[in-house]
């Protein structure tokens, strides 16, 4: 696709605005990371050699039977047995080898029977899920060691892998509840500014009414009444959100709906929502950009504090605002207070980084060198 003048000007100031742009890739780097989580922070392999063929567990499912054991369970590919089985292709006598000294052997001969094809397994650099419970570990929370990079909570999971599953969370659920806020309040604003009159005066009180709602009664009654998840929590995230657009994209269609190129528009027989939507929506763009980042670092700390009064996402979800939790009742572990505040730091103030830089870049008053 072509760019055209202000799209390429809009380009070079955002690049020139190098805390910005460095902003961009550092952030995208981490989100691409927590995006794949799966392929780095996994207690399942990324593929395994068995009997001559490759299995790839990460996206099938594979029962201990499959690689030669008695049950029918989804393998445990962290447990000694499990390794021997697929070390010394399936070898019955693996299943008498509790500490897993076979699997140490892959090659060679077991008991008078020839390994001629011994199996291998490919895992990703963290080889624990946010929900892997690590049932070698003596005390919990553990410190952090070889095995655990940022050490463990206190139910001996991963806190690493916790971090990377809970900031795929956060940055999915800001983006949406982001993208929901600025569809409704950016349509509620164009429709009040542009028309005016009945209408403007009927949005208003609307907009009043919901303001003055007490959105965390109203969540926690809900989510008394409904199973909480991922898209009924972002969406009354986003209920609540909405309003903080109406009134500068209102202001800005007020300003805007009485120039000279709106009145010729309209003579020439433009409809309305052509104009709205393609010559008055660009002059309110720098200032949604401007709410936009206390939308978006809104919504992540809005969450955060939901799971950590208990009131968000089910247990079952890695959670930031839960580690914050762990780490406010273990004071003795202070790994989980410094992981939990440098993530929170690091990712707001990369995405703030961020959208200072695209509001300046869309702002004709400003021009980098």
């Amino acid at each position: 696709m072509r760019l055209n003048a202000l799209q390429r000007r809009r380009l070079a100031n955002f690049r020139a605005n190098h805390r910005a742009f460095w902003s961009l890739w550092i952030f995208l780097a981490l989100f691409t990371i927590a995006l794949f989580a799966e392929f780095v922070a996994n207690d399942r392999p990324l593929a395994v050699r068995f009997q001559g063929e490759w299995r790839f567990p990460i996206f099938s499912f594979y029962s201990e039977a499959d690689f030669g054991g008695e049950f029918q369970t989804q393998a445990e590919y962290n447990s000694p047995e499990v390794r021997c089985l697929i070390a010394t292709g399936g070898m019955e006598v693996c299943l008498d080898d509790p500490d897993g000294v076979l699997a140490q052997v892959p090659t060679g001969a077991v008991d008078g029977q020839p390994i001629t094809d011994p199996g291998r397994a490919i895992w990703p650099p963290i080889r624990y899920s946010f929900n892997t419970i690590n049932y070698d570990v003596l005390t919990a929370p553990s410190a952090p060691d070889r095995q655990h990079w940022l050490g463990t909570d206190d139910q001996t999971r991963d806190v690493l892998a916790r971090v990377i599953y809970g900031f795929r969370i956060s940055i999915l659920f800001a983006l949406v509840v982001a993208a929901v806020s600025a569809i409704i309040g950016v349509a509620a604003g164009a429709v009040q500014g542009y028309f005016g009159g009945w209408v403007d005066l009927a949005f208003q009180r609307i907009v009043e009414i919901w303001v003055n709602m007490p959105s965390l009664y109203v969540i926690i009654i809900l989510s008394a009444i409904f199973t909480m998840n991922f898209w009924l929590l972002t969406l009354l995230i986003a209920f609540f959100s909405w309003t903080s657009l109406v009134g500068v994209v209102r202001a800005e269609f007020l300003r805007a709906r009485n120039f000279e190129y709106v009145r010729a528009a309209r003579a020439l027989g433009v409809g309305d929502w052509t104009i709205m939507f393609r010559h008055l929506l660009p002059n309110a763009m720098v200032a949604t950009l401007t709410l936009l980042p206390f939308i978006i670092t809104g919504a992540i700390g809005g969450l955060a504090a939901l799971d950590f009064l208990g009131l968000g996402l089910p247990p079952s979800y890695p959670s930031l605002g839960e580690l914050a939790l762990q780490a406010k009742n273990r004071l003795n572990a202070p790994w989980l207070g410094f992981t939990a505040f440098f993530t929170f730091a690091i990712m707001l103030s990369l995405l703030v980084f961020i959208f200072e830089g695209v509001r300046d870049a869309f702002d004709p008053r400003k021009t980098f060198r």
